[in-house]
């Protein structure tokens, strides 16, 4: 007991008196930044190519654009986050000519990353929705588009709500990965405070509650939205 308040005492020092939770405060700020912006563009793509995949294939378009997607989403899902993450920064950009700072090429990544699973979540979310309700769009007048923009994505988003929580859940516990392109995620903060001290139990046991608290406060986020979304239903 007193070799493990030895540690807390060691680990207090550097956080505190040292300003280790600056960097530890900047690590969470990155961590949340990477996995919300991530998030947000998985959403925006993912839609997107679930629109396409689920769009009839009686034309040359739609048939090419499916074989693009499921291209896209087999590439995205056949490699390890932290693989995708070394080829842009290291590979990709210096060839392209961009200056991306880590952070920012975590969030690029984490979103096509999460564009491609989000596309298949998407996809079964659409194809739950009643398919009368896609005809009754377009018997009022309305095209495909509109129809799957103002009737049919709505109903997919309530249909796949827990999962897309899940895979926000999932994000942020990715983004331990970031140091490898030079993030200041939450890892390489308390990785610091370990090893200023040549201590790594304290720290690592505090990063560990960290996570679990986002991830607790994201599952009730969640749950509180489900039941928005479930008293909306019931007044409609």
């Amino acid at each position: 007991m007193g070799n493990f308040s030895q540690k807390v005492d060691k680990f207090l020092e550097i956080f505190i008196e040292q300003n280790g939770y600056v960097r530890v405060v900047e690590g969470l700020k990155n961590t949340i930044l990477i996995a919300v912006i991530g998030l947000i563009i998985g959403i925006l793509i993912g839609t997107l190519i679930a629109t396409f995949r689920v769009i009839p294939k009686y034309r040359l378009l739609p048939r090419v654009l499916n074989s693009i997607c499921s291209l896209y989403v087999n590439l995205f899902r056949g490699t390890p986050m932290v693989v995708q993450l070394l080829v842009f920064y290291y590979v990709l950009l210096p060839i392209i000519g961009w200056n991306m700072t880590g952070v920012q090429v975590s969030m690029l990544v984490f979103g096509l990353n999460s564009g491609a699973y989000i596309s298949e979540i998407m996809r079964s979310g659409i194809q739950s929705v009643d398919p009368g309700q896609m005809e009754a769009g377009r018997a009022v007048g309305l095209s495909f588009g509109a129809s799957m923009t103002k009737i049919v994505i709505p109903q997919a988003v309530k249909n796949i709500l827990p999962t897309l929580g899940n895979e926000f859940i999932s994000l942020v516990k990715e983004t331990s990965v970031v140091s490898f392109v030079g993030a200041a995620d939450l890892y390489v903060a308390f990785n610091y405070i370990g090893t200023n001290n040549y201590e790594f139990m304290v720290p690592y046991l505090v990063m560990a509650l960290i996570y679990i608290g986002i991830v607790f406060l994201i599952t009730l986020l969640i749950r509180l939205l489900e039941r928005s979304l479930r008293k909306s239903d019931r007044r409609n």
